[in-house]
């Protein structure tokens, strides 16, 4: 009797051994092919960056057909009635009422006037394009777009405070100006020039910049720089929108060769506005990370070491006790 239950005991402890044996088989076979929790905290951050990705690729052809179309719709209606209504009879006004000589200084006043009132001064760069042309026409953009930000930066030296105070209540943009401010000279020109390029508004950032500690000759040199590629988009988008008007009028009459040469560059112009916009924002974020993350860095070390510091004032003061 005991030997019968002794062995069905055994044949249990053997059932159970090999039970165990067979599902640890399955697990060493099983689990290792699924993600272990370190792989999935590696992999779920790839996984966003290619969604990330995905989406903005389908947000830039979405804003690219949206761009064309209202371009195709803008030519086929809006253009005429611009011509007629707006260009034709502003550029027989000024070749009637002006000189040559007199309206260059009438358009590099207005170039240096208008961004200290924070008046867009775009058309008066389509205008030198449209009348002047590359030389002469870049020429005025470039001394006009001078005046007109050194202007603002000598008015916003008599602001600084009240121009401080206003910084505070942005202060994710005044974190963005700030960047301009640090560094030795060469970095001053650099952020500079990226903030030419960047959609931030220039005219605003002609008085913010006042506010930090920005060297004049940095400032300035970095703005006619970063102005450079702007001021020739506007002479060559002045100098089509002139082109496309004589067409209108029966003024000028498009060959195969002038249509493919217009349409590659105007692409070429639209790409390399969009990369350099791109390009500027995406620096100028990374600098920004880059200067919060030294911040942070730069008031751990000092905590680190002024603790060492304040003990042995505790001691000295211990013992005169």
């Amino acid at each position: 009797m005991m030997t019968q239950e002794s062995s069905e005991v055994l044949e249990k402890h053997v059932n159970s051994d090999s039970h165990v044996r067979e599902s640890s088989e399955y697990v060493r076979l099983v689990i290792p092919n699924e993600p272990r929790p370190v792989e999935a905290e590696i992999l779920q951050p790839q996984a966003k960056s290619i969604i990330k990705s995905c989406w903005w690729w389908m947000k830039s052809f979405l804003w690219c057909f949206v761009i064309i179309t209202f371009a195709l719709i803008l030519m086929k209606w809006g253009a005429p009635l611009f011509f007629e209504k707006v260009l034709y009879p502003i550029m027989e006004w000024e070749d009637t009422a002006f000189g040559r000589p007199v309206l260059a200084l009438v358009l590099v006043a207005s170039l240096a006037l208008f961004p200290v009132f924070l008046i867009p001064s775009g058309p008066s760069m389509w205008l030198a394009g449209m009348i002047f042309g590359y030389g002469l026409g870049f020429f005025i953009i470039m001394v006009g777009t001078t005046i007109g930000m050194v202007l603002p930066y000598l008015i916003g030296l008599a602001f600084r405070d009240r121009i401080h105070q206003w910084l505070k209540r942005w202060p994710q943009n005044a974190a963005m100006i700030r960047l301009a401010g640090e560094g030795n000279g060469f970095h001053q020109f650099q952020v500079v020039v990226l903030f030419r390029v960047s959609p931030f508004p220039y005219s605003i950032f002609n008085y913010a910049v006042v506010a930090i500690n920005m060297r004049f000759w940095p400032y300035v040199c970095g703005s006619v720089a970063g102005m450079v590629p702007e001021a020739f988009i506007y002479i060559y988008s002045g100098r089509l929108i002139k082109t496309l008007a004589d067409t209108q009028y029966g003024k000028h009459h498009w060959t195969t060769v002038a249509i493919g040469y217009n349409v590659i560059s105007f692409i070429i112009a639209i790409v390399t506005t969009i990369a350099f916009t791109v390009y500027a924002k995406r620096t100028l974020n990374e600098l920004k990370m880059t200067e919060e993350v030294t911040s942070v860095s730069e008031k751990g070390c000092f905590q680190m070491e002024k603790l060492p510091l304040e003990r042995p004032n505790k001691l000295t003061l211990s013992k005169f006790l």
